[in-house]
């Protein structure tokens, strides 16, 4: 009798202060349509549960492992549940970085840590968030990707949603096995193209677990308001095909009007429960990427990652590289840009560019900001097929074999230079001043063609962004000593500087984490309804500008992955802005409010707070 007394009184007066708190913050800051968006992002300082025993310390969202005070072990029903010591967060980090350290490989990091992340989610936040930059190579790339191949293999315990050829008609019912109400960010893969491996089917799921892993350190969205979600419509992939231990669906992909019904019926599931979500769709192979950005990006609030979200921090870097070379940030019309990757990468950054180019004012006209851009793919240049090709007639540009470029890749066609040049050919014949690299061939920026850039500009841009690290266009090592430690180098997996001739030459990172947490918290604080081009710009304009002149002449063109709780707040800033401009904003901005301070009260900060257990009908 005495414990129920004394838990009515600290429900009502948790109650009261929750109230408090958010009405307070709502006052003074942001004002929304309670039923439209329940405001879940501010801290109450307590929270609350209907979970008893032991169904709270398996709960990863609840469990404090051994930080549990007498009190709470007491009303919680666990006392004698875990050790009688009490332990605070800063011992059980002492304890789990010992135990990290004693993992062999990066994967053995990774399966310690994704236990972690199974059951204790403060705990595992925390150590993320005070290691980013290290632990962020092991929670994704390049670990993710290891991870993923063996994600059949190392499965241990369910994470996210799975939406299979199996579930159709059903969906709009499966949504609401998601036990969370509030969602803000949704990461969604089809595993068709994971990182630079190709098809992975189900096996992906890793991929939109460590997106939003960083969604959560990077940007401050809180970890009850996200799900990963695979969308199984089989794998083309004949190893997984016939491996019996593989988890997803055993056919063959749907494809064609099939493919595309599957996910329209997903999304209207998903829009029916969680109206206000960010999408992001993640690792979709070329040509359903952009199929599928045009049919919904006017109509929900999503964007695709590796287009925009890569086109963003790519444009970033080509920015920054401009200020790291004395030029102006304006002046990217006077860029000579070789990009060798010609699939949803390639093609979303070059048009990053382009768009750039165009709001520069600098360029007469889109197809001028085209004309500074030469494509290749794995042929080679996207090029004239007529050029040499002596008496047997010719044939429009874009047809023969080159037929099968959709209008995208047809921009960037050159009539001036044969088709399919290799691209030693095409750095000698169009000395550029940038080489770009999405096309996940590994060793594809030879050693010819990297000396040859270097004979022709003083500091040669070099950037091979594909992923993981063995998928790279060539290694830093390799870029420094072609260009005699002369290069501005940018990689998409990690590397480590590198010494050349007595001189430490940085190495940069154009990651797409510096680009999403941001964008995800600004769209989350703001409510915006749509994702919009102009964001991006935003984003990779407040990303370039962020170096210091110090740091750019030292070849640092930004900050790393652990300053990205920063970056991800002066992103957000900016994307804010661009949804109250573009009259996107759902959440109104009261007049006189920092929109900094707002965005910063708004970031998830992983705490252990009180907890205290209430009946279920309270």
């Amino acid at each position: 009798m005495l414990r129920n007394s004394v838990l009515t009184s600290i429900h009502a007066a948790t109650k009261r202060y929750a109230a408090s708190t958010v009405r307070n913050y709502s006052r003074r800051a942001l004002t929304t349509t309670a039923a439209a968006f329940p405001d879940l992002r501010m801290e109450t300082m307590v929270q609350t549960t209907t979970k008893h025993g032991m169904d709270v310390i398996h709960d990863p969202l609840l469990s404090k492992g051994t930080a549990f005070s007498l009190s709470e072990r007491e009303r919680l029903g666990i006392r004698g549940l875990v050790p009688p010591r009490t332990q605070e967060m800063d011992k059980q980090l002492q304890r789990i970085i010992r135990n990290l350290r004693e993992c062999r490989t990066p994967l053995e990091k990774f399966v310690f840590m994704t236990a972690l992340q199974d059951r204790n989610e403060t705990l595992f936040y925390r150590l993320l968030i005070d290691n980013l930059q290290e632990l962020s190579q092991i929670i994704y790339t390049p670990t993710v990707g290891d991870a993923c191949k063996r994600f059949h293999s190392i499965y241990r315990r369910a994470r996210g949603m799975y939406f299979s050829s199996l579930d159709r008609g059903q969906m709009a019912a499966m949504v609401h096995n998601w036990p969370h109400d509030q969602v803000d960010v949704i990461v969604v893969t089809d595993g068709s193209r994971v990182l630079g491996l190709g098809d992975l089917g189900a096996n992906g799921m890793q991929i939109p677990i460590g997106k939003l892993s960083l969604y959560v350190a990077g940007g401050g969205i809180r970890p009850t308001s996200i799900l990963p979600v695979v969308l199984d419509v089989g794998t083309n992939n004949e190893e997984l095909l016939n491996d019996p231990l593989y988890l997803g669906m055993g056919h063959r992909r749907l494809d064609g009007e099939e493919y595309y019904s599957f996910v329209d019926e997903w999304v209207h599931a998903i829009q029916s429960r969680y109206p206000n979500a960010l999408i992001q769709f993640e690792d979709f192979k070329y040509p359903h990427a952009y199929n599928l950005l045009h049919k919904y990006q006017d109509k929900i609030c999503c964007f695709n990652d590796d287009i925009q979200s890569t086109s963003a921090v790519a444009l970033a870097g080509v920015l920054a590289a401009l200020k790291a070379r004395g030029k102006p940030i304006d002046s990217l019309d006077e860029e000579r840009i070789i990009c060798v990757g010609a699939g949803s990468a390639g093609v979303g950054v070059c048009e990053g560019i382009v768009d750039c180019m165009v709001e520069q004012g600098k360029v007469k006209s889109r197809e001028e900001a085209y004309s500074r851009i030469w494509m290749l793919d794995q042929h080679g240049l996207l090029g004239n097929s007529n050029i040499g090709a002596g008496d047997s007639g010719s044939t429009p540009l874009g047809a023969g074999d080159r037929a099968n470029l959709d209008e995208r890749q047809l921009c960037y066609l050159k009539k001036d230079l044969k088709d399919r040049l290799s691209l030693e050919d095409v750095v000698k014949a169009v000395k550029p001043t940038v080489i770009l690299g999405l096309s996940g061939a590994p060793g594809v920026f030879t050693e010819g063609a990297i000396r040859a850039m270097a004979d022709g500009v003083e500091k040669p841009v070099v950037f091979p962004l594909s992923n993981p690290t063995h998928q790279s266009e060539c290694t830093a090592e390799q870029a420094f000593n072609w260009t005699d430690g002369r290069a501005i180098f940018a990689s998409g997996s990690p590397f480590k500087d590198v010494e050349y001739k007595g001189k430490i030459c940085k190495v940069n990172q154009i990651n797409n984490a510096m680009s999403f947490p941001g964008l995800g918290l600004g769209i989350t604080v703001s409510r915006a309804s749509r994702v919009t081009g102009k964001m991006f710009m935003e984003t990779a304009v407040t990303i370039a500008n962020m170096a210091s002149e110090e740091q750019l002449k030292s070849g640092v063109l930004f900050p790393g992955v652990g300053d990205l709780r920063e970056v991800s707040k002066e992103v957000a800033i900016k994307v804010c802005e661009v949804a109250y401009d573009q009259g996107l904003a759902r959440a109104q901005l009261r007049q006189g409010v920092s929109l900094k301070g707002v965005i910063e009260e708004s970031m998830w900060d992983p705490e252990y707070v009180p907890t205290i257990r209430i009946d279920g009908h309270m």
